[in-house]
């Protein structure tokens, strides 16, 4: 998808800033950034990092809104459960269906006058959230070092291999079909081909 001459190394404010600057054209009072990529390849890590810099920023995983639900159809979850509450400026505590139906405890919590929303997750800039989603981040990952940490939350018993096995057969052609770093704002290395301080920079190809 890139090439090792296009990467460049960027602070991490600079990204945030070129994010909200495109967030800040989209939907108003509350605006989605998607942080995009396989799993593994460090969606979770670069979410986190743009939230502690943006203001009024929290982060909503779409493996919450998926878990026991649909891979990557969760559309009504996302907007009938956390951003029209959002909208109307209230606080969103969310128990999607299947958190009830199974008995998991606790809920989807986002403060009220929450800015920016990030969503993070596989197929978190998909085609059809498009119309949703403000600007958006691929995160990319060479293959073995996604497979290396996939590995390691294996081993570590975070996930079955059952599960991994059947969540990669649906990941790979849904990813390959819709292309969503074709659409992203930005092209964040997950594992960067560049010296940077992870801390303050990011290493990015657009």
């Amino acid at each position: 998808m890139t090439t090792p001459d296009s990467w460049r190394v960027m602070s991490l404010q600079e990204l945030a800033g070129l994010l909200a600057d495109r967030a800040g054209r989209g939907h108003d009072p509350v605006s989605l950034i998607a942080v995009d990529g396989h799993s593994a390849s460090g969606k979770t890590t670069l979410a986190r990092r743009l939230a502690e810099v943006l203001p009024r920023a929290a982060v909503l995983h779409s493996d919450d809104l998926a878990w026991h639900h649909s891979l990557f159809d969760w559309r009504e979850l996302l907007v009938e459960g956390v951003l029209r509450p959002l909208w109307a400026g209230q606080v969103v505590d969310y128990r999607p269906p299947p958190w009830v139906q199974r008995g998991r405890t606790g809920s989807i919590q986002l403060p009220a006058g929450t800015q920016t929303v990030i969503l993070e997750g596989v197929g978190a800039s998909r085609r059809d959230l498009a119309d949703l989603v403000d600007a958006a981040v691929w995160v990319e990952t060479d293959e073995p070092e996604r497979a290396r940490r996939d590995e390691e939350r294996i081993a570590a018993g975070e996930v079955t291999r059952e599960v991994y096995d059947s969540w990669m057969a649906a990941e790979n052609p849904f990813i390959a079909a819709d292309r969503p770093w074709t659409r992203a704002d930005a092209i964040v290395a997950g594992n960067s081909p560049l010296p940077h301080d992870p801390v303050s920079q990011v290493v990015v190809s657009r």
